[in-house]
């Protein structure tokens, strides 16, 4: 006789996004496995006494998202913090902050106990700073970043800083730039822009940033609650797993705490900096290894920077910067030789390539480490933003994992971010999905948080605005599925709805076939981990 379901979901349209038009009325789950797909007729002679009827009333059922990258605590932030992705001027961001500075309160800080990792004030969490995150100056009718005038009417007594969404450019007041001087005395004078008269003008690009990020990264305690924060909005997001890029932070240990007490919404793979390899390989986590919920992924690094900050590495000058051809944030010849080391040891590897530069210097890379691959590497290509027909070629040939971000199209627009930056010609060559997935190369979709939410993403990539980054629904969604899981090592077991896959769903209030061009209107009703039912917003 067979086992009852612990649960059932009827009455619904089941995309199993295993083959590209299946669909099913109804599934059944038994300790967190999908057992039974078919009509609700059929599925309910699983029912038993205990078990949950769950009626979908009409509702779509896809599998569960996965975000193939993010920055979790950084989202947790703009929740936290201030979210200046709502900001539509310099002036609203500023307002923002200047409501932030008031919430924070308090005595002005002794500016000599503001530096540090993770405790600027003593205290786990920099309470002192005035933080904003996610801001986005293509959108502004006044086109440019912030600067340490603005945030100067913060205020001139408590650090202020705001990240542009990227996290590759950051504004800075005058408290800060006069706190941080000696290290930003350090880094290149590219990094720290000044005005006419030679002063910093609060804008700090790439390594300039990073003395910030260490100031102000929170200790265990306040990186828990941020990691609370974005699960749960992942969990009303249909977000089920992702692929954290994790440098220096105590996420990964409040993943493992969560999990270890039953309480981990989502299922994380930890992509590990490249500075941490040698400890990884001496206390011996390999990529893939750990539980069910928390895995160790890729080792991470960079090459480039971002088109916002004109730092990505192009091989033509930017549109609006006849002069710059980007930046490398790590020189071909390091990448190079970390690959080689990593993927001699067995370790996944991933490297941020945004320009066209960037992306076939990451290639090299791979091909030359090839040699030492123990193994099937499945190495991974962040953002592919400008890649040329020959490095397409090679993504598929090699088979690397282009990881990209779909909400990025949000840039391709006319008169968008894209077309400053590029000129219309290169814009039309960004973001290339369609001829990617027609040239046979596995893409995989994500955020970079920016905002993390896959509806948007697909949405994007469904009414991309020419024919080359234009995928069908059907693919988009796979992109975010099975393509992301598939960059994890995880096709065996999520990426479809399938018997015998793990029973991770989304549900949808409405079909993204029906409506294409409205797709990002649609709403999550249901995120299900494990058969178990994490936000119900119904």
């Amino acid at each position: 006789m067979t086992d009852a379901a612990d649960r059932l979901f009827v009455n619904g349209e089941i995309h199993t996004l295993a083959t590209p038009d299946e669909t099913h009325e109804a599934v059944a789950v038994r300790d967190g496995e999908i057992v039974r797909l078919g009509p609700s007729r059929e599925v309910r002679f699983l029912e038993g006494v205990d078990t949950e009827v769950i009626d979908l009333d009409g509702r779509v059922l896809l599998p569960g998202f996965v975000d193939a990258h993010t920055h979790l605590t950084t989202v947790g932030r703009s929740l936290v913090h201030v979210d200046l992705s709502a900001a539509g001027s310099p002036d609203e961001a500023v307002d923002l902050l200047e409501r932030r500075a008031d919430e924070v309160g308090g005595s002005t800080p002794d500016l000599d106990s503001l530096a540090g990792s993770g405790s600027p004030t003593g205290s786990d969490s920099p309470t002192d700073w005035v933080l904003g995150y996610g801001y986005d100056e293509s959108t502004w009718d006044e086109d440019r970043y912030l600067t340490r005038e603005d945030l100067d009417r913060v205020s001139t007594e408590r650090p202020v800083a705001a990240f542009r969404e990227d996290m590759h450019v950051a504004a800075v007041n005058g408290v800060v730039l006069d706190r941080f001087a000696d290290e930003l005395a350090s880094v290149p004078d590219e990094t720290v822009p000044t005005d006419g008269a030679g002063e910093p003008t609060g804008v700090l690009l790439e390594s300039a940033i990073d003395p910030i990020y260490d100031a102000v990264e929170p200790g265990p305690v306040e990186t828990r609650e941020l990691v609370a924060a974005a699960l749960d909005d992942c969990a009303a997001k249909g977000i089920t797993g992702f692929h954290d890029m994790v440098r220096n932070s105590h996420a990964p240990r409040a993943y493992r705490d969560l999990d270890a007490a039953g309480e981990l919404t989502a299922r994380v793979r930890i992509n590990y900096w490249s500075d941490h390899l040698d400890a990884l390989r001496e206390v011996g986590l390999p990529t893939n290894a750990g539980s069910d919920r928390v895995e160790t992924g890729a080792i991470k690094s960079y090459t480039d920077g971002s088109l916002g900050g004109r730092t990505a590495r192009l091989s033509e000058p930017y549109a609006d910067a006849p002069d710059e051809t980007g930046q490398w944030v790590v020189d071909p010849d390091e990448l190079a030789e970390t690959v080689a080391d990593a993927t001699a040891a067995g370790y996944q590897f991933t490297a941020h390539a945004i320009g066209d530069e960037a992306v076939d210097a990451v290639l090299d890379a791979y091909e030359e480490a090839a040699e030492t691959d123990p193994g099937e590497a499945r190495h991974r290509i962040e953002h592919v933003e400008l890649a040329d027909d020959a490095a397409i070629a090679r993504l598929a040939e090699t088979g690397v994992v282009a990881s990209v971000q779909p909400n990025f199209l949000k840039w391709a627009a006319e008169d968008g971010l894209y077309e400053a930056r590029l000129g219309a010609e290169r814009t039309a060559a960004t973001n290339r999905y369609r001829d990617m997935l027609d040239a046979g190369v596995r893409l995989a979709f994500g955020s970079d948080g920016m905002p993390m939410d896959p509806v948007l993403g697909v949405h994007h990539a469904v009414n991309a605005p020419v024919e080359a980054q234009r995928l069908t629904v059907t693919e988009a969604l796979r992109a975010y599925t099975r393509g992301a899981a598939y960059a994890g090592f995880d096709e065996h077991r999520l990426g479809t709805v399938e018997p015998g896959k793990r029973a991770d769903f989304a549900v949808l209030d409405a079909s993204p076939w029906e409506e294409p061009s409205a797709i990002r209107e649609i709403g999550v009703a249901m995120t299900v981990v494990d058969g178990e039912v994490v936000y119900d917003g119904r």
